[in-house]
């Protein structure tokens, strides 16, 4: 029963402290394990497990659980241990024994009649501890465990409350959730020219921080982060330690940035209207975008002014009296407007306005928007394009402190090595959250490891360098903890033996004290070993997929995507498909697939041949209301739960994860347990549409393994360099509706999308 409540615990209140869980299932097992020495001792057992129940009820809402999820956790509970009270009741025998089970069937029947768990106990409204079947009982709780664990969490939320800091752009944010992008943006990027902004540093460094995720879930504790300005920080860390919250803290300065930097966060897609996508991004500006308003404004006033001068000049020619006294008021609004014309000019020329609509044109085509697409309005584009246009408005408005989050899932490899030249001489901080090895190399000046609510730092853009430096680290940390260890059971040993030897006290006492100063070291952590694992592959005689002179066209547009495509697959193929995003990728692994039907040509199949597809968006087709073993025994029957459970700990989902409903999961688990789906097809061919893209570099070096193992064929679009160096030995480019061959590896594809691009000007 133990794992049963304990998983019950952590599916109704997933985000409290795992302290404050293991407590309460720790504590309720061992209460529901001492029935029978209850029975022994003729102890009202069901009155009991009530006291207990309410209880952790209590603890957990004290905690920062959900009232209503803790509610019908605790109902439903009472509806198991009612289960199990009763069993031992139909067990019970003997005179000695007729008492005690009198009493049980009292307590339950009265628990019942009086709703002591019911709506009137465990649905909300009070009951006395003390007090079941109408006497009093004594508490089985444990008082000094009981107090223990209220100080905990008393002092847990006191310390979050009081760092809690209330910063106007979160206030912001919670009071106006809906304010426009303009307001927001004044708000926390208030405009700073001149002397106002002259002189202060723009380095960051917050001490102390805490930082919590919902109800009660701590990321960061006590930690420090640290910016130096002009550096280019790559944040790493396990799917779900929390740093995209950390880059949301800091754009909505609910940790304290000082106000005059800058900051920008990519983290959404640009919401679609009928603005041009080139004019999109020159108003991401939004200061300048209210300097040029008030400009116009202003010249606007003037023009009305210089009419008004005119009539009155006309009126005194007639000899109007009134019109010398309109004279001055016009000629003193007019010094006014042109002052603060001249300071509006001041401050356009300031930030070099002139220089942004080329600027802007330039970061677009650097990003694939040609200039007919840069003059469409934004709603016409999908939602992986709107993502480029976010990303176009954060590299315009050069925010001191700028923060991305996985640029690269959004981006193909042209993009990508466009992006990582561009940010190579990114003028102020950049802190991104990336797993692709390859861009973090070229991009990153330093690594922020975020782990065990803490974060480390490491000088090294290489990320070879910084795996390298962090395993010294904890070899370093492993051979300091082990030596004081033995440090201490030497003192430990001497202090044991002449504690009470009268000769040799004083050299006791002394050790102790030693003792008592030596620093608390704890044994570093170690990274949780994840291992992808494809199933052995049934040999099958070529040819096994060709493609022959196919071309492709969506039957609402007579534009080809696909022309005249010849493609061999066989069982020890390694091919990787890369091309700017629209050239046609996707489209070429559907027709492979028979996912579609060529407009023209043919397509070749072994008749026994298994192609195990996985999808760009695979969340879109699984049941996320389902576990992984459920979602896999509705569409791969045939197995034992345990044997999809062990299937799926061969892709790191392990332990209850498995159980759990899949939405519960992150991108990367999910993305886990769609490879665990593709296994049971038990395929001679892979065929990967952009793997790559949600895994945490623990799962990117899980996923290269075992597609280095996969004794079949594996055809891969990717946009991460690292996981096609290390997997792929053939490049093929989609391009203009043409796949063809690409005589080298993808570094030498990168370095001539660099030389095309520098070509035309992209890169200056």
């Amino acid at each position: 029963m133990a794992p049963s409540i304990a998983q019950q615990i952590r599916g109704a209140c997933p985000k409290l402290d795992p302290v404050v869980q293991d407590y309460a299932s720790g504590y309720l097992y061992h209460h529901v394990s001492t029935l029978d020495s209850a029975l022994e001792r003729s102890v009202d057992a069901g009155a009991d497990l009530h006291n207990e129940l309410l209880f952790v009820r209590q603890l957990l809402v004290d905690a920062g659980g959900d009232t209503e999820a803790v509610q019908k956790l605790t109902a439903g509970l009472w509806e198991q241990f009612q289960a199990t009270l009763q069993a031992k009741l139909e067990k019970a025998g003997g005179a000695d024994r007729q008492g005690t089970v009198r009493k049980l069937e009292q307590a339950m029947v009265i628990g019942a009649q009086r709703g002591v768990i019911s709506s009137v106990g465990l649905f909300g409204t009070e009951t006395d501890l003390e007090a079941v079947g109408g006497r009093r009982v004594e508490s089985k709780v444990d008082k000094k465990k009981l107090e223990k664990a209220e100080r905990k969490i008393a002092a847990k939320l006191e310390k979050r409350a009081m760092k809690t800091v209330e910063y106007e752009a979160s206030r912001l944010l919670r009071e106006r959730p809906k304010e426009d992008y303009d307001e927001f943006y004044m708000q926390v990027n208030p405009l700073l020219l001149g002397s106002a902004a002259a002189g202060k540093s723009k380095d960051i460094k917050l001490d102390n921080i805490d930082l919590y995720v919902g109800a009660g879930q701590r990321i960061l504790s006590d930690t420090t982060l640290t910016l130096a300005h002009g550096h280019r920080y790559g944040l790493i860390g396990q799917n779900g330690i929390g740093k995209s919250t950390l880059l949301r803290a800091l754009s909505r300065r609910e940790l304290a940035v000082p106000k005059h930097i800058t900051i920008l966060h990519v983290e959404q897609e640009l919401v679609g209207d009928d603005t041009p996508a080139l004019q999109a991004v020159l108003d991401a500006d939004v200061w300048r975008k209210h300097l040029l308003q008030e400009q116009h404004r202003i010249l606007t006033r003037l023009a009305e002014l210089d009419s008004l001068q005119a009539a009155a000049a006309e009126q005194g020619d007639r000899g109007d009296d009134g019109s010398a006294g309109t004279r001055a008021q016009i000629e003193t609004e007019r010094e006014e407007l042109d002052t603060t014309l001249v300071e509006v000019h001041s401050k356009l020329s300031e930030i070099e306005s002139e220089k942004a609509e080329p600027r802007a044109a330039s970061i677009l085509a650097g990003l694939g928007f040609s200039k007919e697409a840069q003059q469409n309005p934004t709603n016409s584009f999908s939602g992986g394009w709107r993502m480029r246009l976010a990303l176009a408005r954060a590299l315009f408005c050069k925010p001191d402190l700028l923060l991305l989050d996985e640029p690269s899932n959004m981006l193909d490899v042209p993009s990508i090595t466009f992006l990582s030249y561009y940010l190579q001489g990114y003028p102020g901080t950049v802190l991104v959250v990336s797993h692709d090895r390859a861009f973090l190399n070229e991009v990153a000046t330093d690594i922020i490891h975020q782990h065990s609510e803490r974060l480390d730092y490491y000088r090294s853009s290489n990320f070879d360098v910084f795996y390298a430096t962090r395993e010294e680290r904890r070899k370093n940390q492993r051979r300091e903890y082990e030596t004081q260890m033995a440090y201490r059971k030497h003192l430990q040993t001497f202090i044991d033996k002449f504690r009470y030897n009268a000769a040799k006290s004083s050299e006791a006492q002394s050790r102790i004290k030693k003792l008592e100063k030596l620093p608390v070291l704890e044994l570093p952590e170690e990274d949780a070993t994840v291992t992808f694992r494809f199933p052995e592959v049934e040999k099958i005689s070529p040819p096994i997929l060709q493609l022959q002179n196919v071309s492709f066209a969506y039957p609402a547009s007579k534009r080809l995507v696909l022309t005249g495509v010849d493609m061999d697959v066989q069982m020890d193929s390694r091919i990787a498909l890369v091309g700017a995003n629209g050239s046609g990728k996707t489209t070429l692994l559907k027709v492979l697939t028979q996912a579609t039907e060529p407009t023209s040509g043919l397509v070749s199949r072994n008749g026994r041949l298994r192609i195990g597809y996985f999808a760009q968006h695979h969340v879109d087709g699984m049941d996320l209301n389902l576990s992984a073993v459920a979602w896999m025994t509705k569409n791969w029957p045939g197995k034992s739960d345990e044997e999809y459970r062990r299937h799926l700990g061969a892709f790191g989902i392990t332990g209850t994860l498995g159980l759990q409903k899949m939405q519960l999961l992150s991108g990367g688990q999910k993305s886990r347990v769609a490879f665990a789906c593709l296994g049971l097809t038990n395929p001679h061919i892979l065929v990967l549409d952009e793997p790559s893209n949600h895994l945490d570099t623990a799962g990117l070096d899980a996923l290269a393994d075992a597609v280095r193992k996969f004794e079949g064929g594996v055809l891969m679009v990717s946009h991460d360099v690292t996981l096609i160096d290390r997997t792929m030995d053939q490049i093929w480019v989609c391009e203009d509706g043409a796949v063809n061959k690409f005589p080298g590896t993808i570094h030498d594809y990168k370095r001539e999308v660099l030389a095309r691009s520098d070509a035309v000007g992209l890169m200056h």
